[in-house]
């Protein structure tokens, strides 16, 4: 065994990290969403394009990735089916789907105990006690991802809506949204017919911007987003010395809204999501040739 590749896929984006055997990263790929949940088909063509951009990142042959075997955490895996779907569609030498919430927390805090907080486009936690992990959330933007930038999104739409028609007062966030959709609310609409959580959740650095300027309505999305997101830390049942990581593109924006409490709690991640890929492929398939 050479290589191992570690795989990050989620509603936005999926990146790749091409490593040696010993986990030395050797080579970067970002490609489009791999949300297997909502796009398994979609999901399995980037995440190749990923890995043939890794390979070619780190000078070595795309031909070699099906000698390659790979550790991918990916957003949908933890309802249904789609990992079993998928990994019978990938090309990989050995194809092992974890959820993204998993790679994270190995990322943030590496074996030991610990708690970490997806922030992004959607929202997973995890905790590990004595060995022992958790997880909340995670269920998808329909019935879940509370807290996430697509929820945020989607909230920022409904409140432009109600401005427009006069139900709640408006604010240059809803005046600067209407803008963008010609002040045409059939055009909102239109917007959310075939708009994918990557999609909603593309407003969201809109709405924390508008936050922080004072805007009546941003501060309303934030303030209801961060309650949902303590609301989860809350469910982790978090020892006072416990490490809590958040990661995702949200979270350099919420971490510094968080009660005392957990803010107290925060810690610098040991390395992201990909880089818990990327040492969990190392561990497993290292292990698994050693055994050989």
């Amino acid at each position: 065994m050479n290589f191992v590749l570690g795989i990050d896929g989620g509603g936005t984006s999926c990146r790749a990290a091409l490593a040696t055997g010993d986990g030395a990263v050797i080579g970067l790929a970002k490609s489009g969403a791999a949300n297997i949940r909502t796009d398994l088909t979609g999901a399995r063509t980037h995440i190749v394009e990923a890995a043939r951009q890794a390979f070619i990142a780190a000078g070595q042959d795309p031909d070699l990735i099906p000698q390659t075997p790979a550790i991918l955490g990916l957003a949908g895996a933890n309802v249904g089916t789609y990992r079993q779907q998928l990994e019978a569609i990938l090309p990989f030498s050995i194809s092992r789907v974890e959820t993204d919430a998993e790679i994270a927390l190995e990322g943030a805090v590496g074996s030991g105990d610990g708690a970490m907080a997806i922030l992004g486009t959607g929202t997973a936690y995890m905790a590990r006690k004595g060995g022992t992990s958790r997880a909340i959330g995670g269920w998808g933007f329909q019935v879940g991802d509370q807290g996430s930038g697509a929820r945020i999104g989607r909230d920022l739409l409904e409140q432009t809506l109600l401005a427009h028609d006069g139900v709640r007062p408006g604010s240059p966030l809803t005046d600067s949204m209407m803008a963008t959709f010609r002040n045409n609310p059939e055009d909102v609409v239109e917007f959310t017919t075939n708009a994918k959580p990557g999609d909603f959740g593309g407003f969201a650095p809109k709405v924390f911007e508008h936050a922080q300027k004072g805007d009546s309505v941003a501060n309303w999305i934030v303030d209801k987003a961060v309650v949902d997101v303590e609301a989860s830390l809350g469910a982790l049942d978090l020892s006072h010395d416990a490490p809590l990581c958040l990661l995702g593109g949200l979270a350099p924006l919420y971490a510094p809204r968080l009660s005392p409490r957990y803010q107290a709690l925060l810690k610098a991640p040991l390395d992201d999501a990909l880089g818990g890929a990327v040492q969990m492929a190392a561990r497993i398939f290292a292990k698994a040739e050693a055994a050989r």
